[in-house]
């Protein structure tokens, strides 16, 4: 699941700039579904992953019961918080 893949998936672009706000949210509900659904435990990450970027990811006690799978995703949020913007 590449990113672009992901996002023409659910959102029609890769660019969200150009969404509308119910665009957004219709494509962030059948993100929200299908991470309900996915049993694959790589692609539900994926999911979560991207539903976090885009700010409606569940919290991690509801989104992952294996404590491995909280610690990866607790990772992934510290390596996002730590990206400040493209280089300047």
């Amino acid at each position: 699941m590449g990113f672009d893949d992901l996002m023409q998936r659910y959102f029609g672009t890769a660019e969200l700039s150009g969404l509308s706000g119910a665009e957004l949210v219709a494509g962030s509900e059948r993100l929200a579904v299908d991470f309900g659904l996915e049993t694959d435990p790589s692609r539900r990450f994926a999911l979560w992953a991207l539903m976090h970027i885009l700010g409606s990811a569940p919290d991690l006690d509801v989104a992952f019961k294996d404590p491995a799978e909280r610690d990866a995703a607790r990772n992934f949020m510290d390596l996002c918080a730590g990206v400040s913007g493209p280089p300047q």
